[in-house]
């Protein structure tokens, strides 16, 4: 059983390293070094690579985890992956961050809808308060977003959940998300072939390779980890400081100060996210 300070300290390595994705991706995609296509294409091999390597080591095999959730962590892996990466052409770290997580949480509210789950009036409110955080993304202003990146972020968003919904019941996460990997990787590469005509240079290739190797291979497979340990509430809450990391990150590295509208839009998506998904004690006091 895992301690709650060890627990804490992993869910807090992992935000870290959600993050860090936005800001390598957009350092390396925004300022040209490479192609979005190349950057998700690098990233999913090296991710496999070190993954695969991992595993090896340890079991001396690339031990199947078994079929379950196979099918929806590939898919979802890729479709997250491509959205991701195409996605950062227009469209700045922290901004990224708070689509792509805001849509995640939108997304597994009306999953709980749609399988008839009581939803009571607060997570409805949190809901419509997320839904209004995410269009005033994309309207004119100082931080507006073109809807081209943003419907591809908000499409990595639903990769990205069912990615996550999917390894809920993970029991060996390092198997699981190596495989997950191994197995993404041919459906990213027919979109690299059609698309890869540019050539990355070597901060382009090395930025993809850090996010494919550290940041999302080992984050993904320390992911799975806490998940079961986490609960659905709690890990929708601890992704809540993913964009607020990642907006620091952008404007320390790649001089991207988001303006006030960034944070009405902020408050109003992570406000009606914690507002959704923290337990009601959280908010209601007992006497």
């Amino acid at each position: 059983m895992m301690s709650a300070m060890r627990l804490c300290l992993l869910t807090a390595l992992t935000m870290l390293a959600f993050a860090a994705n936005s800001v390598l991706n957009r350092w390396a995609v925004g300022a040209g070094h490479i192609e979005a296509v190349d950057f998700a294409f690098v990233r999913v091999v090296a991710g496999a690579a070190t993954l695969s390597a991992l595993l090896l080591l340890q079991r001396g095999a690339l031990v199947w985890p078994g079929r379950q959730g196979r099918v929806a962590g590939v898919l979802g892996l890729a479709v997250y992956l491509i959205g991701f990466s195409l996605a950062y052409r227009g469209i700045n770290a922290g901004t990224g961050a708070l689509v792509l997580f805001g849509t995640v949480q939108v997304m597994m509210f009306a999953g709980a809808l749609r399988s008839g789950e009581a939803l009571p009036a607060r997570r409805w409110a949190g809901a419509g308060l997320a839904l209004v955080g995410l269009a005033l993304i994309a309207a004119p202003g100082d931080s507006g977003v073109a809807l081209v990146p943003l419907g591809l972020m908000a499409a990595a968003g639903i990769g990205w959940g069912v990615y996550s919904l999917a390894g809920r019941h993970a029991t060996d996460p390092l198997a699981e998300t190596a495989w997950n990997f191994v197995l993404a990787a041919p459906l990213v590469l027919p979109l690299w072939l059609i698309a890869g005509d540019g050539a990355p240079d070597a901060v382009g290739v090395a930025l993809a390779a850090v996010s494919g190797a550290v940041t999302s291979g080992l984050g993904y497979a320390l992911w799975y980890r806490i998940l079961p340990a986490l609960g659905a509430g709690r890990a929708a809450a601890a992704q809540l400081t993913v964009p607020v990391i990642a907006a620091l990150g952008g404007a320390i590295l790649l001089a991207e100060v988001p303006g006030p509208q960034y944070w009405l839009s902020a408050a109003l998506v992570l406000g009606g996210v914690a507002l959704a998904s923290l337990p009601e004690q959280r908010f209601f006091s007992r006497r």
